[in-house]
C-alpha cells in the first residue's frame, strides 16, 4: 500500500508511547533547529512533561501511520499568571523521514480542536530557528505571524530566530469572560 495514501490515525499518548516520542524528539534536539534543547531529555524525563500536560486536561496526542507512531504534538498553558489562562502554546514533531505525509497537519489540527472545545481563546506557536515548513504549516491552519524574535537562540554554532505565530480558537477575543471562568472545565 501506497504510504502517502494510508490514512494518519490520531489518538491520545499513553505510557507505551513515551520511548517512541522521546526518540522523535531526541533526533530532532540532536539534528534539528526547531527545539533549542541541546541535550535530548531522557525517557523519564518526557514521561514528567507528558503527566505535567495531561494533568492539565490537555491534549498530548501521537499520529499512528500503518501502525507505527510516526509523530506527536501536545499543548501547554503559556504562562501561569492567571490572565493568560485562555491561551495555550502548541508543539509538533514529525519522525525524521515521515514528513510531507500530512502527519504534522493531522496533529496540530487535532490539538487546535482539542483546546477549542476546552474553552482555550489563543493558541502561540513558538517556532525555534523560523522553521520555513512548520511555519507554513501553522499558516495554512489559520495561525498568523506575530513577530519574529531576532538571534534568540544559539545553537550548532550560529545565532537562531525564533517565530511567533498566533491563532484565535472558538470565540477568541470577541467575547469577553467573567474573572472566575476557567477553560478546560467545559
Amino acid at each position: 500500500m501506497n504510504q502517502a495514501k494510508t490514512a494518519v490515525i490520531v489518538r491520545d499518548s499513553t505510557e507505551k508511547d513515551i520511548a517512541t516520542i522521546q526518540d522523535i524528539y531526541q533526533y530532532h534536539v540532536l539534528n534539528g533547529t526547531a527545539s533549542f534543547e541541546i541535550t535530548p531529555p531522557s525517557i523519564e524525563e518526557m514521561r514528567e512533561r507528558r503527566a505535567a500536560v495531561v494533568a492539565k486536561r490537555l491534549p498530548y496526542l501521537v499520529a499512528e501511520l500503518n501502525g507505527e507512531v510516526v509523530g506527536y504534538a501536545y499543548a501547554t498553558p503559556y504562562r501561569p499568571r492567571p490572565a493568560y489562562r485562555f491561551t495555550v502554546e502548541d508543539s509538533v514533531y514529525v519522525r525524521q523521514g515521515k514528513h510531507g505525509l500530512g502527519i504534522g497537519r493531522a496533529l496540530l489540527q487535532a490539538v487546535i480542536d482539542h483546546c477549542t472545545r476546552q474553552g482555550y481563546r489563543q493558541m502561540l506557536a513558538v517556532v525555534g530557528d523560523a522553521s520555513p515548513p512548520s511555519v507554513k504549516l501553522h499558516k495554512q491552519l489559520g495561525f498568523e505571524l506575530a513577530g519574529t524574535f531576532k538571534a534568540f537562540g544559539f545553537k550548532f554554532g550560529a545565532w537562531r530566530d525564533t517565530a511567533m505565530l498566533q491563532r484565535q480558537l472558538g470565540e477568541g477575543d470577541t467575547t469577553l469572560v467573567t474573572d472566575d471562568t476557567q477553560p478546560g472545565s467545559l
